[in-house]
């Protein structure tokens, strides 16, 4: 039985640069960056499992998350569907500051590649689509967004 996932990802920005996750599909032969979270869990809210996500995935305690909208992803990883409803948040945190820009992070419980980006570079697709831009067409009326 396939099932939809509810999940809560952020995207922390800073001085032109958005911190995102490297992925590779391996059936398409697709190189991608992923905002940074996870799933939801029964009984947690989306700003409770993003802090959650942040801290399991990089040791990072979040100040501010702002949610900036909804968006539902439907799309094939591995050769398999897959179907979300992804809660985008705006996020800020002191520790994610002090990271140099050129930094090679990796996601705590599985090694995968963490860096600072380039919003106006991105070399290849942010997923979920329409994320990025959800923090983007937000920037004048927030005071996070540090481009």
């Amino acid at each position: 039985m396939q099932l939809i996932r509810n999940i809560a990802v952020g995207l922390p920005v800073r001085d032109g640069y958005v911190l995102v996750s490297g992925a590779t599909d391996s059936v398409k032969g697709e190189a991608f960056y992923r905002a940074i979270g996870g799933g939801i869990e029964f009984g947690e809210t989306a700003d409770v499992a993003l802090r959650r996500e942040f801290e399991e995935e990089l040791g990072v305690a979040l100040e501010t998350v702002e949610l900036l909208g909804v968006l539902e992803n439907i799309f094939e990883f591995e050769g398999l569907a897959g179907h979300e409803i992804v809660h985008v948040f705006a996020v800020t945190a002191n520790e994610l500051d002090i990271i140099p820009i050129d930094a090679d992070l990796h996601v705590l419980d599985e090694c995968s590649p963490v860096g600072w980006k380039s919003i106006s570079d991105i070399d290849r697709p942010l997923y979920p689509t329409g994320a990025l831009q959800m923090v983007l067409n937000q920037a004048p009326a927030h005071p996070w967004r540090r481009l």
